[in-house]
């Protein structure tokens, strides 16, 4: 029995690399070397059944007549294949390309999941209360009017200025006689201080001497101070006690010897810092003065004399206003 096999015709086959790539044989001068080794594409299942009768009919077909059938078959199933090859080919040529081949593809990032996912809701915003709002702004405000010194520790201070003093304006027992030594009187006020700093607090030390015409007085201190800044300005409130001396008499006639005491001393300034180490002051301070005298022997027996053989002592005040220099570290 002579054997039959599906056999691609030559015409069928070019019309095929035609639709498929656009080369013939007959084009290209190249010759089928195996004709039996091109067959045609197996057809689906659902086909399976009509293709095996075709090709049982074609098997007794003449020779020219089942070319012209195959070569009609194959051309069927080669436009089959190139309308499902061809969207992918479309595809692969139309894809973009990058300008710069080595370059990164950027890409926008995946949106965040609602923050609805399983059924929570997130709080509504709360409204912000108004003793907040209000220390908000006064913090901005400070940082605003901050004069950038920082914080001190140590501060040193000189003053000078003019001081009227009473030895016996609230209360007098013979501390002085009034007509050879006088009992009240102005004088020039020199000083010194110094002392820490806590924040908005000082502690501290001051000297000041007061000459006047016919006796010296000096005090020495201590001295608690609350200050409260105002960028570069800034107000202060002083206390001090300490111990006081009266003396240098400056007479001949009469020998009073010394007197001594303590005094209480309020006070307010106004500091401007011209730098963080370095201000201007002026100040103004109001003096409560207690002083003793112990009797001394007189070399004479006159009615001023006699005055200081006895004990005596007074209670007075005395005024201040003076300006200063401070230093700060």
């Amino acid at each position: 029995m002579e054997r039959r096999s599906s056999v691609l015709c030559p015409k069928a086959a070019d019309a095929a690399l035609q639709t498929l790539g656009g080369h013939t044989s007959q084009g290209s001068g190249a010759k089928w070397a195996n004709p039996a080794s091109v067959r045609a594409p197996r057809p689906a299942r659902g086909r399976a059944l009509s293709s095996s009768r075709a090709a049982s009919r074609l098997s007794r077909v003449p020779c020219p007549e089942r070319q012209r059938t195959l070569c009609a078959w194959s051309a069927f199933w080669a436009a089959a294949i190139f309308s499902i090859v061809n969207p992918t080919i479309a595809r692969a040529q139309t894809a973009p390309m990058s300008p710069y081949p080595g370059a990164t593809p950027t890409y926008a990032p995946p949106a965040p999941p609602p923050l609805e996912t399983g059924g929570l809701t997130p709080p509504p915003a709360s409204p912000r209360p108004e003793a907040e709002n209000q220390t908000l702004e006064r913090l901005e405000r400070a940082e605003r009017e901050d004069a950038g010194r920082g914080l001190e520790f140590v501060w040193l201070d000189v003053e000078s200025g003019y001081e009227y003093i009473a030895l016996s304006g609230i209360a007098s027992n013979g501390l002085v006689d009034g007509q050879v030594i006088e009992d009240s009187g102005s004088a020039l006020s020199v000083g010194a201080a110094a002392g820490v700093r806590l924040v908005f607090i000082t502690l501290g030390g001051r000297f000041r001497m007061a000459k006047a015409g016919d006796w010296d007085l000096w005090t020495l201190n201590a001295e608690v101070g609350l200050h409260v800044p105002f960028g570069a300005l800034e107000p202060s409130f002083t206390l001090g006690a300490g111990y006081a001396s009266l003396g240098a008499f400056d007479t001949d006639s009469v020998q009073p010897g010394t007197a001594s005491g303590f005094d209480v001393r309020l006070g307010a300034g106004l500091d401007w810092y011209i730098n963080p180490l370095l201000s201007l002051g002026a100040k103004a301070t109001l003096e409560l003065l207690s002083l003793e005298r112990a009797a001394a022997p007189q070399p004479g027996t006159e009615d001023p004399a006699q005055v200081y053989a006895r004990d005596g002592d007074g209670t007075g005040y005395g005024v201040t206003i003076s300006a200063g220099l401070g230093l700060h570290f």
